[in-house]
């Protein structure tokens, strides 16, 4: 993975601020201590006395963009209450190996229990922070969106959105009940495969909606733009069109609807469809390939730890 931490300035802070509710993170953790000590850290009941303090930093094994501080530290308050927290680096911010992100004190067994589980997902979020930037760096200055989509890990999307977030990217919608999203699929089953009956089909489903409801709709092929477009949607989905096709659809939509480029989409290929004028660029691989981060939390036995 190529690290972009030396060239990415740290997000402002207030575009993250708030954004990741608490309530999801804390029934996150909740779920995944409950699945990897169901009865408690038997180890460390067996190795550690209960009253041993213990310090302890997040430190970065390889470069890239933090995110996940705030889940970080509610993993280590959940199984200890009374522990200290220090985030020293926000998330959205890029960091060079060796840095020390966070630093936790606290109850020794309580910061070894909530080890795993923290460490899992901040890894996962960094790692999607990262190849996000990665990608967003690429697109600067051709006005493109980069995306995730619903391609999450189950039960994480709230997390992976926020990851995505952190890198500079935007997120889609959240899930089935936030917008119409019309694919092949959908369409198959509507036409028959005949254009000719997009437009009136879509236009009947248009009616329908409330007006705040986003209405977007793919197309695979050339010929179903025009039918699409005359429909009103607000979105045009180009998926898997060639670097030239996509320079015509965006002309041929002309402003009409915003306009979308899926399918295809790494770092080798983000510049090219950017540089055809589209809207946005909808990745799933921000979510569903990344390899986590190396991060790793080693107890601090320096001068003043506990």
């Amino acid at each position: 993975m190529t690290a972009p931490a030396a060239a990415r300035p740290a997000l402002p802070v207030p575009a993250l601020a708030g954004t990741l509710p608490a309530a999801a993170v804390d029934a996150v953790l909740r779920a995944a201590l409950l699945e990897d000590a169901p009865y408690g850290d038997l180890t460390s009941q067996t190795l550690i006395p209960a009253e041993a303090r213990a310090t302890a930093v997040l430190a970065a094994r390889v470069p890239g963009v933090l995110s996940g501080g705030e889940v970080f530290a509610a993993a280590m308050k959940l199984t200890d209450p009374g522990a200290d927290v220090e985030l020293l680096v926000p998330d959205g911010s890029a960091f060079a190996a060796g840095a020390v992100l966070a630093r936790v004190s606290g109850n020794a067994r309580a910061v070894l229990l909530a080890e795993r589980v923290a460490l899992n997902l901040v890894q996962r979020m960094s790692a999607i922070a990262t190849r996000t930037a990665e990608f967003v760096a690429l697109v600067d200055g051709t006005g493109a969106r980069i995306t995730d989509t619903r391609k999450t890990t189950p039960g994480l999307r709230v997390l992976e959105r926020y990851a995505v977030r952190c890198g500079g990217g935007a997120n889609h919608r959240f899930g089935l009940s936030d917008a119409v999203l019309a694919k092949d699929n959908h369409l198959a089953v509507l036409t028959g495969g005949d254009p000719a009956k997009l437009t009136a089909v879509l236009r009947e489903a248009k009616a329908r909606l409330g007006h705040t409801t986003h209405f977007e709709v793919e197309v695979d092929r050339m010929d179903q733009i025009g039918p699409v477009l005359a429909a009103g949607v607000d979105t045009i989905m180009l998926d898997n069109f060639s670097l030239a096709d996509l320079a015509a659809g965006v002309a041929l939509v002309a402003g009409r609807a915003r306009v979308e480029a899926s399918g295809n989409v790494n770092l080798a290929t983000v510049a090219g469809i950017a540089g055809t004028g589209v809207d946005v660029i909808s990745i799933g691989a921000l979510t569903h390939s990344v390899t986590a981060l190396d991060l790793g939390l080693d107890i601090d036995l320096g001068p003043g730890a506990p």
